[in-house]
Protein backbone atom coordinates (compact mmCIF):
# COMPACT_ATOMS: atom_id res chain seq x y z
CA UNK A 1 0.00 0.00 0.00
CA UNK A 2 0.80 3.55 -0.65
CA UNK A 3 0.88 6.38 2.33
CA UNK A 4 0.75 9.64 -0.13
CA UNK A 5 1.78 12.50 2.68
CA UNK A 6 3.34 15.87 3.28
CA UNK A 7 6.05 16.19 6.22
CA UNK A 8 4.48 17.35 8.97
CA UNK A 9 1.11 17.85 7.68
CA UNK A 10 -2.00 15.79 9.37
CA UNK A 11 -0.58 12.44 7.47
CA UNK A 12 1.90 11.64 9.52
CA UNK A 13 -0.99 10.55 12.20
CA UNK A 14 -1.72 7.80 9.62
CA UNK A 15 2.32 7.82 8.99
CA UNK A 16 2.79 6.79 12.86
CA UNK A 17 0.29 4.46 12.80
CA UNK A 18 1.57 2.33 9.71
CA UNK A 19 4.87 2.19 11.59
CA UNK A 20 2.96 1.46 14.93
CA UNK A 21 1.20 -1.49 13.08
CA UNK A 22 4.11 -2.81 11.80
CA UNK A 23 2.86 -3.18 8.41
CA UNK A 24 5.00 -3.20 4.93
CA UNK A 25 3.89 0.41 2.83
CA UNK A 26 5.68 3.07 0.28
CA UNK A 27 5.90 6.52 1.91
CA UNK A 28 5.17 8.79 -1.01
CA UNK A 29 5.98 12.58 -0.47
CA UNK A 30 3.81 15.30 -1.65
CA UNK A 31 3.82 18.57 -2.49
CA UNK A 32 0.75 20.24 -0.87
CA UNK A 33 1.45 23.53 -3.34
CA UNK A 34 1.88 22.11 -6.44
CA UNK A 35 -0.12 18.61 -5.98
CA UNK A 36 2.34 17.01 -7.50
CA UNK A 37 4.23 13.91 -6.07
CA UNK A 38 8.27 14.00 -4.85
CA UNK A 39 8.65 11.94 -8.49
CA UNK A 40 6.20 14.95 -10.37
CA UNK A 41 3.34 12.86 -10.80
CA UNK A 42 -0.12 14.91 -10.76
CA UNK A 43 -1.19 14.17 -6.71
CA UNK A 44 -4.87 15.04 -8.39
CA UNK A 45 -4.90 12.02 -10.41
CA UNK A 46 -4.74 9.68 -7.32
CA UNK A 47 -6.41 11.96 -5.09
CA UNK A 48 -8.83 15.00 -6.91
CA UNK A 49 -9.51 17.14 -3.58
CA UNK A 50 -5.75 17.06 -3.41
CA UNK A 51 -5.00 16.99 0.51
CA UNK A 52 -3.09 14.56 2.30
CA UNK A 53 -3.24 11.58 3.99
CA UNK A 54 -4.40 8.93 0.72
CA UNK A 55 -3.75 5.69 1.49
CA UNK A 56 -3.92 3.53 -1.82
CA UNK A 57 -4.48 -0.30 -1.23
CA UNK A 58 -2.84 -2.89 -3.06
CA UNK A 59 -5.80 -3.89 -5.07
CA UNK A 60 -6.37 0.21 -5.74
CA UNK A 61 -8.97 0.98 -3.65
CA UNK A 62 -8.76 4.73 -2.59
CA UNK A 63 -9.14 5.45 1.39
CA UNK A 64 -8.93 9.64 2.95
CA UNK A 65 -9.64 10.93 5.42
CA UNK A 66 -7.42 10.50 8.69
CA UNK A 67 -9.40 8.96 10.92
CA UNK A 68 -10.97 6.74 9.05
CA UNK A 69 -7.46 5.50 7.23
CA UNK A 70 -5.92 5.17 11.05
CA UNK A 71 -9.01 2.80 11.95
CA UNK A 72 -8.11 0.65 9.05
CA UNK A 73 -5.14 0.61 9.82
CA UNK A 74 -5.78 -0.63 13.61
CA UNK A 75 -7.97 -3.24 12.32
CA UNK A 76 -5.49 -4.38 10.15
CA UNK A 77 -3.47 -5.11 12.99
CA UNK A 78 -5.60 -6.16 16.04
CA UNK A 79 -3.04 -7.62 17.86
CA UNK A 80 -1.30 -4.48 17.99
CA UNK A 81 -4.11 -3.36 19.56
CA UNK A 82 -3.98 0.28 18.59
CA UNK A 83 -7.71 1.08 18.28
CA UNK A 84 -10.84 -1.15 20.38
CA UNK A 85 -12.75 -4.12 18.72
CA UNK A 86 -15.43 -2.68 16.53
CA UNK A 87 -19.20 -2.57 17.87
CA UNK A 88 -17.93 -1.99 21.76
CA UNK A 89 -18.47 0.54 23.66
CA UNK A 90 -14.77 1.42 23.34
CA UNK A 91 -14.46 1.99 20.00
CA UNK A 92 -17.11 4.68 19.84
CA UNK A 93 -15.43 6.28 22.55
CA UNK A 94 -12.40 6.58 20.02
CA UNK A 95 -14.62 7.57 17.22
CA UNK A 96 -15.53 9.97 19.80
CA UNK A 97 -12.38 11.22 20.38
CA UNK A 98 -10.75 10.98 16.66
CA UNK A 99 -13.88 13.32 15.95
CA UNK A 100 -12.78 15.82 18.50
CA UNK A 101 -9.42 15.85 17.11
CA UNK A 102 -10.48 16.29 13.99
CA UNK A 103 -13.00 19.13 14.49
CA UNK A 104 -12.08 20.69 17.78
CA UNK A 105 -8.76 20.73 17.52
CA UNK A 106 -7.15 19.89 13.52
CA UNK A 107 -9.62 22.20 11.99
CA UNK A 108 -9.27 24.87 15.07
CA UNK A 109 -5.66 25.35 13.51
CA UNK A 110 -6.74 25.86 10.12
CA UNK A 111 -6.93 29.87 10.69
CA UNK A 112 -3.51 30.13 11.47
CA UNK A 113 -2.04 28.72 8.89
CA UNK A 114 -4.17 30.60 6.40
CA UNK A 115 -2.06 34.33 5.29
CA UNK A 116 -5.28 35.79 4.43
CA UNK A 117 -6.75 35.48 7.70
CA UNK A 118 -7.04 38.99 9.83
CA UNK A 119 -4.87 39.12 13.16
CA UNK A 120 -8.15 39.98 15.06
CA UNK A 121 -9.31 36.27 13.48
CA UNK A 122 -6.43 34.46 14.49
CA UNK A 123 -6.56 35.58 17.79
CA UNK A 124 -10.27 34.10 18.14
CA UNK A 125 -8.98 30.81 17.19
CA UNK A 126 -6.51 30.84 19.38
CA UNK A 127 -8.93 31.51 22.45
CA UNK A 128 -10.73 28.84 21.19
CA UNK A 129 -8.34 26.30 21.13
CA UNK A 130 -6.86 27.26 24.57
CA UNK A 131 -10.56 26.18 25.60
CA UNK A 132 -9.94 22.79 24.15
CA UNK A 133 -6.29 22.49 25.74
CA UNK A 134 -7.82 23.24 28.84
CA UNK A 135 -10.27 20.77 28.49
CA UNK A 136 -6.76 17.91 27.74
CA UNK A 137 -5.42 18.83 30.31
CA UNK A 138 -8.09 17.93 32.60
CA UNK A 139 -8.21 15.01 31.03
CA UNK A 140 -4.05 14.09 31.08
CA UNK A 141 -4.57 14.65 35.18
CA UNK A 142 -5.52 11.06 35.40
CA UNK A 143 -5.19 9.52 32.32
CA UNK A 144 -2.30 8.95 30.60
CA UNK A 145 -3.76 8.95 27.19
CA UNK A 146 -6.72 10.06 25.42
CA UNK A 147 -8.48 6.53 25.91
CA UNK A 148 -6.85 5.86 29.54
CA UNK A 149 -3.41 3.90 29.84
CA UNK A 150 -2.93 2.49 26.79
CA UNK A 151 -1.42 4.23 23.56
CA UNK A 152 -4.31 4.35 20.37
CA UNK A 153 -4.21 5.28 16.70
CA UNK A 154 -6.19 9.18 18.05
CA UNK A 155 -2.95 9.47 20.24
CA UNK A 156 -0.99 10.09 16.80
CA UNK A 157 -3.55 12.02 15.91
CA UNK A 158 -3.39 14.19 18.63
CA UNK A 159 0.24 14.20 18.86
CA UNK A 160 0.64 15.43 15.39
CA UNK A 161 -1.66 18.85 15.77
CA UNK A 162 0.61 19.37 18.94
CA UNK A 163 3.55 19.62 16.85
CA UNK A 164 1.81 22.75 14.69
CA UNK A 165 2.31 24.70 17.80
CA UNK A 166 5.40 26.03 17.34
CA UNK A 167 4.82 27.04 13.79
CA UNK A 168 1.44 28.83 15.17
CA UNK A 169 3.26 30.29 17.95
CA UNK A 170 0.67 28.76 20.19
CA UNK A 171 2.67 28.43 24.02
CA UNK A 172 1.55 25.23 25.71
CA UNK A 173 3.37 26.23 28.99
CA UNK A 174 -0.06 26.31 30.95
CA UNK A 175 -0.77 23.11 30.24
CA UNK A 176 1.92 20.52 32.10
CA UNK A 177 -0.20 17.31 31.73
CA UNK A 178 -1.19 18.44 27.80
CA UNK A 179 3.10 18.68 27.27
CA UNK A 180 3.97 15.34 29.26
CA UNK A 181 1.92 13.64 26.77
CA UNK A 182 2.99 15.16 23.77
CA UNK A 183 6.69 14.28 25.10
CA UNK A 184 5.74 10.72 25.94
CA UNK A 185 4.04 10.36 22.74
CA UNK A 186 6.99 11.85 21.23
CA UNK A 187 9.58 9.39 22.50
CA UNK A 188 7.93 6.11 20.91
CA UNK A 189 9.90 4.81 18.84
CA UNK A 190 7.58 4.21 15.80
CA UNK A 191 7.02 7.91 16.04
CA UNK A 192 10.52 8.64 16.10
CA UNK A 193 10.72 6.42 12.75
CA UNK A 194 7.86 8.00 11.27
CA UNK A 195 9.43 11.45 11.84
CA UNK A 196 12.98 10.86 10.49
CA UNK A 197 11.39 9.79 7.03
CA UNK A 198 9.72 12.93 7.01
CA UNK A 199 12.77 14.91 7.68
CA UNK A 200 10.84 16.66 11.11
CA UNK A 201 13.57 15.25 13.25
CA UNK A 202 17.43 13.99 12.62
Amino acid sequence: MKLFYSPGACSLSPHIVLEEAGMTYEAVKTDLKTKQTVAGADYKQTNPLGYVPALVLDDGTLLTEGPAIVQYIADKAPEKKLAPANGTMERYKLQSWLNFVSTEIHKGFSPLFNPAMPDEAKKLAKDRLATRFEHLEKHFAGNDYLMGSSFSVVDAYLFTTLNWTKATGIDLSPYPKLQAFHARVAKRPAVQVAMKQEGLIK
